[in-house]
Order: structure tokens, then C-alpha cells, then sequence
């Protein structure tokens, strides 16, 4: 078994986040019609290089001419969410 931790996880511990952008495209054919894709990946916010660099390649190689992006960014190491509660809760 490995002890090194996965790329992932360095990913998320130097301060990357999950990153999801949805994209809008016009269809090259019929350019009155949007097309939905979906983008996933661990980027840095607020400057979102790898989105940006994803978006600047979409630019320059494919034909359908970008409508918008919506992005939504999670960091998922973050300090803990829970406060101390005084008392005692009971189960059995």
C-alpha cells in the first residue's frame, strides 16, 4: 500500500478547489441554438488559470463561438465548520 498522498489531495491541500463551469455555445451550424458543456476540474480561485487556459484553447481550435460561462468554485479543505455545544444529548 502507497503512503504517498494522491494528486488530488496535494491539489486541495496547496489551495485548489473544484471547479465547475457551465458552458454555453452557439452550434457552428445553426448558430441561433445553444449548446450545454459541462467542465470540471481543480483550479485556483479567483483567477481560475486552468479554466482560463481551458476557455483560450476552446477559442482557438473549435468552431462553435462561446454564449457564457457560469462558474461555481468549492475549496474543500477549509477550517471546521462545527461550535461547541453546552449539554449533554441522551440516546439511550
Amino acid at each position: 500500500m502507497s503512503t504517498t498522498a494522491s494528486e488530488e489531495f496535494r491539489l486541495r491541500w496547496g489551495g485548489y478547489g473544484l471547479t465547475t463551469a457551465e458552458i454555453h455555445y452557439r452550434m457552428p451550424d445553426h448558430p441561433s441554438l445553444l449548446q450545454l458543456f459541462v467542465w470540471q476540474a481543480y483550479d485556483l480561485a479567483p483567477g481560475f488559470p486552468t479554466l482560463r487556459g481551458f476557455l483560450d484553447h476552446w477559442q482557438r481550435e473549435l468552431d462553435g463561438a462561446l454564449h457564457s460561462v457560469r462558474v461555481a468554485h468549492q475549496k474543500l479543505i477549509r477550517p471546521s465548520e462545527w461550535r461547541a455545544v453546552d449539554g449533554i444529548i441522551q440516546i439511550h
